[in-house]
């Protein structure tokens, strides 16, 4: 086994399979995005193609949704895939929300919950995308005043409930919308169904990976996710590597890698922020220049597969800095990869 290697082919950064952003998504089950303008490029880089437009595209016709979801934090689904995928996480979301909302102080009860979301459900009916401002002049409104850090927690746990989603895509600011209006034709599956689809795109799209790293992932339990496993039987093989039990999914390739590729990968990419098993790709002793004790994940640049150095999106250079000062990385590549950056954002030279 070649975990490095397969890892790449698996998360459509080697020979990628997708012409659509939105396949792409689809096939992540949920790709982290912390960052507004990053994620546009982490699935990109992913298409065959890669197009800022086409991203738009998708994500405007609902079709790629963001929300916060696994771990509590922000990630971009398949907007058919919203409505299970909340049902099933929606119980350790809320449980790790409200843990965030009691340390800060904050208590929301239900009877006030329920009146907030009532508001905003009144208020951006028939207006399509809003900016969070237009729900706060909602609320001023109605004489209803709270700090700016209450009304964000009211906005998270209306997207827990169901009731609002991304909405249009904005060139800096966050967009809402209602999940009943932009969301079209939802899956609907029973919990063991949807436990089995989240497990099954999982292994797929980060394969190999272990246990572990599924459980830090989607934040279920572990005896869920053993569920999980159990439920795609054939589906997945387990191999030994070093000492620790991986899994493999049986789409998972083995070819199409090829050496000498550079990635700039954005913050909070899914290709590290995805497992526990970070090591494979990355040297503990480097692991501080990748993302910090808080959670916070920096650009980084993947030299066959490895994580060797930093770059910066805003730089027209990229601002190559190296772990070590004995890495070098292929001028073609590397200056390749650049340019297809900036043409699929668009941005000036």
């Amino acid at each position: 086994m070649n975990p490095v290697s397969q890892r790449l082919l698996s998360q459509q950064l080697a020979a990628p399979q997708f012409k659509d952003p939105a396949e792409v998504v689809s096939w992540f089950g949920a790709m982290q995005a912390q960052d507004y303008k990053s994620m546009r490029w982490a699935v990109s880089m992913r298409t065959r193609r890669p197009s800022g437009k086409a991203f738009e595209k998708a994500y405007n016709d609902g079709r790629i949704i963001r929300t916060h979801l696994l771990r509590t934090t922000w990630q971009l689904l398949a907007g058919e895939d919203l409505g299970w995928m909340l049902k099933l996480c929606r119980r350790k979301a809320l449980a790790g929300l409200r843990g965030w909302m009691h340390s800060n102080g904050v208590d929301i009860p239900a009877e006030e919950e329920k009146r907030i979301s009532g508001i905003f459900g009144e208020a951006i009916a028939g207006h399509g995308s809003v900016q969070k401002e237009f729900l706060a002049e909602a609320l001023r409104e109605r004489d209803i005043q709270m700090t700016e850090q209450r009304f964000s927690y009211h906005l998270r746990l209306a997207e827990l409930s169901g009731l609002l989603c991304s909405g249009d895509l904005h060139p800096t600011k966050r967009t809402l919308a209602l999940v009943s209006e932009k969301v079209r034709n939802p899956l609907v599956l029973s919990h063991e169904e949807a436990l089995a689809l989240l497990t099954r795109k999982y292994f797929r799209s980060h394969s190999p990976a272990t246990l572990e790293d599924f459980v830090w992932w989607s934040g279920l339990n572990v005896n869920d996710c053993r569920r999980g496993i159990a439920a795609l039987g054939g589906e997945l093989r387990a191999e030994r590597w070093k000492g620790r039990d991986f899994y493999v999914h049986a789409e998972a390739r083995t070819r199409g890698f090829r050496r000498g590729s550079v990635l700039l990968l954005p913050a909070f990419d899914e290709y590290l922020i995805g497992y526990k098993s970070r090591d494979i790709v990355l040297h503990p002793d480097h692991s501080h220049h990748a993302h910090n004790n808080s959670g916070i994940f920096y650009p980084i640049v993947a030299l066959d597969g490895y994580i060797v150095g930093n770059w910066s999106p805003s730089a027209h250079d990229g601002d190559l800095t190296f772990f070590d000062d004995s890495t070098t990385v292929p001028t073609e590549p590397f200056h390749a990869q650049l340019a297809t950056y900036r043409s699929a954002l668009k941005l000036k030279r």
